[in-house]
């Protein structure tokens, strides 16, 4: 998970309001800080964090303008966030209105699109997914990405979409 020093760093130490977090998922020392740019097609960002050790338990950042908004919630506390979400009957994945969360699956893709973000950049909306593979399969995939003259990313992610479109493709068929 990242610090609370990456997450001031990305928003450049700006705060524009902070308070105790409502929720009792993450615990009685939970706080949130925030910055926004007081656009309403602007940007903005949250940490959620201990104030007692640091710890940070949940990152957002939210891009108004593209109606993107992506979240990154410590892994030890996903499932009591879900929980407080279900007990409290609203939606886990709301943003705001009619955008939901995309959660990110790494803290460097979740710095890499704030620090865009919040510098009004451009930046990838594609989400990292980590891999973890035996040496000898990911030989095997280096030699497939060498023998089609790509990159084993973009064989990874081919493989990741055709996937995706099957099992897209089998649950149409089952509704």
């Amino acid at each position: 998970m990242i610090t609370l020093k990456q997450w001031m760093e990305c928003v450049h130490y700006r705060i524009t309001e902070g308070s105790n977090y409502g929720w009792q998922c993450y615990g009685n020392n939970a706080y949130d800080l925030s910055c926004w740019d007081h656009d309403h097609d602007g940007v903005s960002s949250n940490v959620v964090f201990d104030t007692k050790t640091q710890e940070v338990y949940e990152v957002t950042v939210c891009d108004y303008k593209r109606q993107r908004a992506y979240r990154l919630i410590n892994p030890y506390y996903r499932s009591q966030y879900n929980q407080e979400a279900s007990t409290r009957q609203v939606e886990a994945n709301q943003a705001w209105d009619d955008v939901d969360y995309t959660d990110l699956e790494t803290y460097q893709d979740f710095l890499d699109k704030a620090t865009a973000i919040m510098n009004y950049e451009e930046y990838d909306q594609r989400i990292s997914v980590p891999i973890d593979l035996p040496d000898h399969e990911m030989f095997t995939l280096f030699k497939m990405a060498h023998e089609q003259d790509i990159t084993l990313n973009q064989l990874v992610e081919r493989m990741l979409r055709a996937q995706l479109d099957c099992q897209e493709s089998v649950s149409d068929l089952i509704s």
